[in-house]
């Protein structure tokens, strides 16, 4: 009897099961799309192209103006160094009124960034009686930290599509100042190398 009864509460679920369905989903239309639709590219819509960046093969000064100089270094001194970094990466300079493919601006600056440094020193443990006897007792670290300022000279290099004026390309990197005016130029010319080595990007 209870197997009968098992059937049948079994019966009148699976039935209950394929009754009609109560819910029905209903949509509304989508609207029309409007009239200038048809007539207007999105390209936020589309990932912008890969930037061929081999195009790029001549170069001249953002508003044909030098880099600005510092107390540091000179103006002239800071163009020569980012002429030459772009001359060993294919871009060559145009002195006449050719249009250049990119133009060119560099800045030059001092920062001041804060350094710590930490020393861990080593001590403890003990001796045995009058230095006689086995010795006991544990060692520990103890770590020492110490902060102190650094002057780093920053360069930064912004490159432009002479054709459409948008930003192609920026990097910056910095180096600790030298001392007297040959260090000095060694790390300008670092800091531009840095700044510069990343360039053609990819």
């Amino acid at each position: 009897m209870k197997n009968h009864s098992g059937v049948l509460v079994f019966c009148l679920g699976l039935a209950a099961c394929q009754a009609s369905n109560p819910y029905v989903a209903t949509s509304n239309p989508l609207p029309p799309a409007p009239p200038q639709a048809a007539n207007t590219f999105d390209r936020s819509a589309y990932p912008a192209p890969p930037r061929d960046y081999a195009k790029y093969r001549s170069w001249a000064w953002l508003d044909g103006h030098l880099p600005p100089g510092t107390v540091w270094a000179d103006s002239a001194q800071v163009a020569e160094v980012v002429s030459n970094a772009l001359d060993q990466r294919g871009l060559r300079p145009l002195h006449d009124n050719r249009p250049a493919d990119v133009l060119v601006s560099a800045d030059l600056r001092m920062e001041t960034r804060i350094r710590q440094v930490q020393d861990d020193y080593y001590g403890g443990g003990y001796g045995g009686y009058n230095g006689y006897g086995p010795g006991y007792g544990g060692y520990a670290t103890v770590p020492i930290v110490r902060t102190y300022q650094e002057q780093v000279l920053v360069v930064q290099v912004n490159m432009f599509d002479a054709h459409s004026g948008q930003p192609v390309w920026s990097a910056s990197a910095e180096t600790a100042s030298g001392g007297n005016e040959s260090k000095r130029a060694d790390a300008l010319r670092e800091a531009v190398e840095k700044a510069m080595s990343a360039y053609p990007p990819g």
